[in-house]
């Protein structure tokens, strides 16, 4: 049973976070989960450019609202004389730096880790970049959408022809090197337990997304063919995709092996002579004659409504799945049935956050709000002992 007092892997770490989008923020979002206490690094009046992304949550950024729960806000302009000895006095009590800053940027900051490990040996640095440092690329602009073109998952993914590539429906480059960046985080936290001093942890958005794409990679291995790109069914697996049902409704289904192919024919598709066809008598051979096999496939299921077809699946031990949309996914029963969903406060009122997907036995997960621009300014400044006019003034001035 869940302890609802229990203490969290991340009490009390302190992390500072330069931070912008989503790689940064999605990594320092899973340590503020555990229980650190995030302090978040955004330009004054205007904050991380993810707030104005759009306007979907009750009139805020589904970015950012998805990526920043349970932190606290500073604003702060760095530029400024002040900024420097603020950084030094929050970095001083800190445990890890986080910064995604331009190419650059954080070491003319003089936020470089050698510096800095000067001065906070204990501190642990992250930073997360598009290209990694050192190269041809170090300072070239990075966006999702531009790694997923140059770590080659633009190549495998969509339809046949360049003019049917597609990216990924989500951030899945930003999401890998956030998810890098925070066991890389969590490893050298471990590490400092041993050797005493924090070290520096480098995450670059094309390495992250080239590690995903080990599969296409070794599959075209020594200039071998790559993967084709198959929309939504499985490259090199067949059958292992979406097929049509008789009530215009899409019913997805994998086969892993010749004892479920023979199965599936008996059982879904009734029609157990199909097993013994040559065409399809192995996996490599129903991906060549794929194009036959589907004609075969949807021929039997357009009589059937989507219903019937998974009962089948379902009776025969067969894998599938319902195509949801974004509204079956909140109203998803398994989620519903798991009690996944909680509360979370914003300035625009509660909304529904899903709980992170590793549950442990010993500690409840934080779930504290989305901090509206600046909202911890003042109490953070206060800490470190400046007074209410000091603060005032710094406000008045642009500076915070």
């Amino acid at each position: 049973m869940t302890q609802s007092t229990g203490t969290r892997p991340l009490d009390g770490i302190t992390v500072v976070s330069l931070e912008h989008a989503i790689a940064a923020p999605f990594c320092t979002r899973q340590l503020a989960d555990l229980g650190a206490r995030v302090i978040k690094v955004e330009r004054p009046g205007v904050g991380d450019f993810a707030r104005g992304y759009d306007q979907r949550v009750n009139g805020l950024a589904s970015h950012f609202v998805w990526t920043n729960r349970s932190k606290e806000s500073l604003t702060l302009d760095l530029k400024q004389d002040i900024a420097p000895s603020i950084l030094e006095q929050l970095l001083e009590q800190a445990d890890v730096l986080v910064q995604n800053l331009a190419p650059g940027a954080a070491e003319r900051l003089g936020l470089g880790f050698d510096k800095l490990h000067a001065r906070y040996p204990r501190l642990i640095v992250c930073d997360i970049s598009g290209y990694g440092a050192g190269g041809p690329y170090a300072g070239k602009k990075a966006y999702d959408l531009l790694i997923q073109s140059e770590g080659g998952f633009l190549s495998v993914t969509g339809n046949a022809g360049e003019e049917h590539m597609a990216k990924a429906g989500n951030s899945i480059a930003d999401i890998a090197a956030g998810m890098y960046a925070y066991s890389g985080i969590l490893s050298a936290l471990l590490l400092r337990e041993k050797s005493g001093v924090g070290s520096q942890v480098q995450v670059s958005m094309l390495e992250s997304l080239v590690e995903w794409m080990g599969y296409p990679l070794y599959y075209a291995y020594a200039g071998a063919s790559p993967p084709p790109r198959a929309g939504a069914a499985h490259a090199t697996i067949y059958p292992y995709g979406p097929f049509p049902t008789g009530d215009g409704r899409t019913v997805m289904l994998g086969l892993q092996n010749e004892r479920e192919w023979k199965v599936f024919c008996e059982q879904v598709l009734e029609q157990p002579a199909l097993a013994e066809d040559l065409r399809f008598a192995a996996n490599f051979k129903r991906v060549e004659n794929r194009d036959d096999l589907r004609e075969l496939i949807t021929g039997a299921f357009t009589a059937l409504d989507l219903a019937t077809v998974i009962g089948r699946l379902e009776r025969a031990g067969i894998a599938n799945a319902q195509v949801n949309d974004m509204r079956g996914v909140w109203q998803h029963p398994q989620l519903q049935a798991r009690q996944r969903w909680r509360l979370v406060k914003t300035s625009a009122g509660e909304v529904p956050a899903l709980l992170p997907p590793a549950t442990s036995n010993a500690y409840t997960t934080r779930m504290d709000p989305v901090p509206a621009l600046g909202e911890h300014s003042a109490a953070i400044l206060a800490e470190l002992g400046l007074s209410p006019e000091r603060i005032a003034s710094l406000r008045g001035a642009g500076a915070i």
